[in-house]
């Protein structure tokens, strides 16, 4: 095991702020050695008791500046949120995901706010992460029909951007996607606020490309097309015709909505 001073000088040369237990583990026992738990904890004790560490959760911690030790808990979690859905998202699915929902239009948007709920769609894992009140949500992508089950993940990955947050890099729906996904109801409680997609399609209407449009809708979100539909009325003809003719076109996937996992 490193003595004290040289695993304080391993935490500073972490190239991000964010670590969780399992990566202070690797210090004492890269091969995570059951035995080896008490010196963890232990260790992890002095860290904190010394500053060198701040806890934002159970197993998870900032490495913190001198301005950091003088701010609350919320306001670190709120200063850290990006770097720590960037090492959830890599530790969960490393590389096989896109942000979805609303606050992927937003990230289109340029608005980088934080959000209530954040969906990952990725190939393999449903999980929530709750960070205050913050929640962090992986969801794999179904289509459901009659007795079929398809994961789409492979499909729609193809409509994804690389966008950069406050220097992080983040794979999103394309600004297509993310449209069709943001007319879809998350919240039965709190129904849906059109004005983001009115906003969005106001804004980018004359660079959307309709195919993509055309190919995510023999799959998934008929009602969310058909919300689009009904908004693009005021906006765009070209739009509204579009939404309309992939609604004409997937007529029989109506029928079997309610059996669609969404």
């Amino acid at each position: 095991m490193l003595d004290f001073n040289k695993i304080v000088k391993k935490l500073w040369n972490k190239w991000w702020n964010v670590i969780f237990k399992k990566d202070i583990f690797e210090f004492i026992d890269p091969e995570y050695k059951k035995e080896n738990q008490t010196k963890l904890n232990k260790l992890i004790y002095r860290l904190r008791s010394e500053w060198h560490l701040i806890s934002l959760k159970s197993w998870v911690y900032i490495v913190p500046n001198q301005q950091d030790r003088e701010s609350n808990s919320i306001d670190l979690i709120e200063k850290y949120y990006l770097t720590l859905l960037k090492k959830y998202i890599v530790q969960e699915v490393w590389s096989q995901y896109y942000i979805s929902w609303l606050k992927s239009l937003e990230f289109h948007m340029k608005d980088q706010s934080i959000p209530d709920r954040i969906c990952i769609m990725n190939r393999s894992i449903n999980k929530k992460i709750k960070v205050w009140n913050y929640e962090i949500i992986f969801k794999t992508l179904a289509w459901k029909y009659q007795w079929k089950k398809l994961n789409l993940f492979s499909r729609f990955s193809g409509y994804t951007k690389e966008q950069v947050i406050d220097g992080i890099a983040f794979k999103t729906s394309n600004l297509e996607l993310a449209l069709v996904e943001s007319a879809l109801v998350q919240d039965s409680y709190e129904g849906l606020d059109i004005s983001p997609l009115m906003k969005a399609m106001k804004k980018y209407w004359n660079i959307m490309d309709h195919e993509v449009f055309k190919q995510v809708g023999k799959y998934k979100y008929n009602m969310s097309f058909n919300r689009l539909k009904e908004v693009s009325k005021t906006i765009n003809v070209e739009l509204y015709k579009t939404f309309l003719g992939i609604i004409k076109e997937n007529w029989w996937c109506f029928v079997w909505e309610w059996l669609r996992w969404i």
